[in-house]
């Protein structure tokens, strides 16, 4: 759980600085059954809990963070803290049916 706690220092951290959208990111937040908005988005870096760690990514150190947006919509947000910036890599709707009930643990399919 430290690895966690330190890895979402790092986060907000990042996020403090500067909060870059990748493009794919983008593409999924905008995508119409989702709309997701840059305000949700840091609303989970803000408030939400890293529930996958990803430390050897080969693009860099990577977490999977789960908060709860708009109408308390549970989101998904994979991001990589870096020195200068937030990098957003992806956002999106975690859907029932890959995911336990409480959306933090893939479901075994």
């Amino acid at each position: 759980m430290m690895v966690q706690n330190d890895t979402l220092l790092l986060v907000h951290r990042s996020a403090e600085k500067r909060t870059l959208f990748l493009p794919h990111a983008v593409r999924q937040m905008s995508n119409p059954e989702r709309m997701i908005s840059i305000e949700e988005v840091k609303q989970v870096i803000e408030s939400g809990e890293i529930i996958e760690n990803y430390p050897n990514d080969p693009r860099g150190h990577s977490c999977l963070i789960l908060g709860f947006g708009i109408d308390n919509r549970p989101i998904h947000i994979v991001c990589a803290p870096k020195n200068e910036y937030l990098a957003i890599i992806t956002a999106y709707i975690p859907n029932e049916e890959e995911w336990e009930n409480n959306f933090k643990k893939r479901k075994v399919l």
